[in-house]
């Protein structure tokens, strides 16, 4: 068969005459000659849908389908924009049963299936405790303001991690701790790809993954304990060590932080008022005046990470708290938090935080004070990861565990069982997905307050020290850091690029990125429209000295 690029080859299959698709149907069959023609006859789009329920052959697998006609949706159903081609819908749940806590359970997947399919297929990755189907009609989390992968022609699939609910009280049924540790990502990307082989009566030509936060560690999930199923996949804000770091660190910010919060007629501590919008300003102002200049010019953005070393005693009032300065207890909870967590012998327990301007976006308020007016705190530290610790990351799981009394010396050893099957930090050769030919690419926020960027640097080194070194290992694996961006977007940041084309052009072109486009969305408040070049780390985005600092093409990467 020669080697037609896959949009090129569906569209001359509409133009060929039945017999003459013959050849091709058989060769992308194995040799088979029981596989559907695609594109099918006359156009019939909808029954080929229709009929794949019946005709799949999925063990243990229920199946649902729906035809979405062209022009009749936008991504995510928005008002504006443009329309998606006419797609199937398949909505699956892989091995149904009762839990030993007598709720149901079930591996859920959403897979769209496009007419004008690319030959690429594109799993999207979840995040939180999961349980919901991410649409596949949108970008992914780590690409938001780009263009539609559905609407481009990818086949895109979803799953729900195997339980429904974002709360964590599956974590009272083994099972389906396991699927959400692996188990679902597995069997949702095999009954996939066994699906579009049905529909469309070939295999992908290539495969895709990308995900931010949870979804940016079943990423590494894949490249670890499924090496063969993606040719690339992206983890963004990878949480490599959520189950046995980053969840410490939301404890040990928690306590530090609830420590100096002011208290109400009660005496009870409202976590929020620890720190106002304009203390955090203030925070972000003179981290900006320390680190901003470094990369060639101040204009918000602090790009030279390495060379930031910000102490936040140049902020300690001489006297009474006033609007510009931080009380003694402010510095040092600063200290404590941007330091990360230590037992009682000083042992690092997690990484701690970069020291970004980002950290007075609303993105980074929302994950460790929340906005709460009263004693009952709405920050993500409390309501997420607090349900994922005691729920799932204990084994086995505590209910009544207090977080504020969270021991440093004894509790982490009541998560290193789930850690095992969970985290994904250890393996820091990836042996056989870099043999396979697989790429990988890290992406990382700046100032991400849950996990932290310097946890995921401090992997990439690590996997370049036993690759060889950082120009060897860049040939497979490089990482992006992005300065101002909060957990996956937001944040004073260029926040919006097409990680997924990178990894089309590293996959298919063969054009390895040194740097990835990026830009401002016009919605932003700091710096709408900016552009900038992100770069493979260790360079950062340097200022050449002239033009205008809001074009990308007034930086070069480089080294410092």
């Amino acid at each position: 068969m020669p080697s037609i690029p896959s949009r090129a080859l569906n569209a001359r299959r509409a133009a060929w005459p039945v017999a003459a698709l013959l050849p091709f149907a058989l060769a992308a069959c194995g040799g088979s000659n029981d596989g559907p023609m695609w594109p099918p006859a006359n156009g019939a789009y909808s029954a080929a849908c229709t009929g794949l329920a019946a005709s799949a052959k999925l063990a243990g697998t229920t199946l649902a389908t729906s035809y979405v006609p062209p022009d009749s949706k936008r991504p995510g159903g928005a008002a504006t924009g443009a329309f998606l081609p006419g797609h199937c819908v398949v909505t699956g749940s892989i091995n149904p049963r009762v839990g030993v806590d007598g709720k149901n359970y079930a591996i859920g997947f959403q897979l769209s299936l496009p007419d004008n399919w690319n030959g690429r297929f594109l799993f999207v990755g979840g995040g939180g405790n999961d349980g919901v189907l991410r649409d596949t009609s949108l970008s992914t989390s780590i690409s938001i303001g780009t263009p539609s992968p559905l609407g481009q022609g990818f086949a895109v699939v979803s799953t729900d991690g195997g339980h429904i609910g974002t709360t964590a009280s599956f974590g009272a049924d083994p099972q389906a701790r396991i699927d959400h540790a692996y188990n679902s990502y597995d069997k949702t990307a095999v009954s996939a790809k066994s699906l579009i082989a049905s529909h469309y009566g070939r295999k992908p030509d290539r495969s895709y993954f990308s995900g931010c936060s949870g979804g940016g560690r079943q990423g590494m999930v894949f490249s670890q304990r499924f090496p063969d199923y993606f040719d690339a996949i992206t983890a963004g804000a990878p949480a490599m060590r959520v189950s046995s770091g980053a969840t410490v660190a939301a404890m040990w910010n928690t306590i530090a932080f609830n420590a100096i919060a002011p208290q109400d007629a009660s005496g009870n501590r409202i976590l929020s008022q620890a720190f106002s919008n304009a203390d955090l300003n203030l925070v972000a102002n003179a981290v900006k005046s320390s680190c901003d200049a470094a990369d060639g010019v101040a204009d918000g953005m602090v790009n030279n990470t390495k060379a930031c070393q910000f102490n936040p005693a140049v902020l300690q009032c001489s006297g009474a708290k006033g609007g510009d300065c931080l009380s003694a207890g402010q510095v040092d909870a600063l200290a404590k938090v941007f330091t990360g967590p230590r037992n009682s012998a000083g042992q690092a327990l997690y990484a701690g935080q970069p020291w970004d301007p980002g950290l007075a976006a609303p993105g980074w308020r929302a994950w460790t004070l929340g906005s709460s007016t009263t004693a009952t705190p709405d920050a993500r530290y409390i309501t997420l990861m607090v349900d994922a610790l005691i729920n799932e990351f204990f084994t086995p799981p505590d209910l009544s565990f207090n977080p504020l009394a969270f021991n440093f010396d004894t509790d982490p050893a009541r998560m290193s069982a789930y850690s095992a099957i969970y985290d994904t930090y250890a393996d820091d050769k990836l042996t056989a997905f870099r043999q396979r030919g697989g790429k990988l690419l890290l992406i990382h926020g700046m100032s991400d307050p849950i996990f932290s960027s310097k946890d995921t640097v401090d992997y990439y080194e690590r996997l370049a020290a036993n690759n060889g070194g950082m120009a060897s290992t860049q040939g497979f694996a490089r990482t992006f850091l992005v300065p101002g961006m909060n957990h996956c977007s937001g944040g004073p940041a260029t926040d919006s690029f097409d990680s997924i084309q990178t990894m089309v052009d590293w996959v298919e072109k063969g054009v390895a990125p040194d740097t990835i486009a990026a830009r401002a969305l016009p919605t932003q408040t700091d710096y709408p429209n900016r552009t900038r070049r992100l770069c493979a780390y260790p360079q950062f985005a340097k200022y050449k000295g002239t033009g205008s600092v809001e074009d990308a093409g007034s930086f070069v990467c480089a080294v410092e």
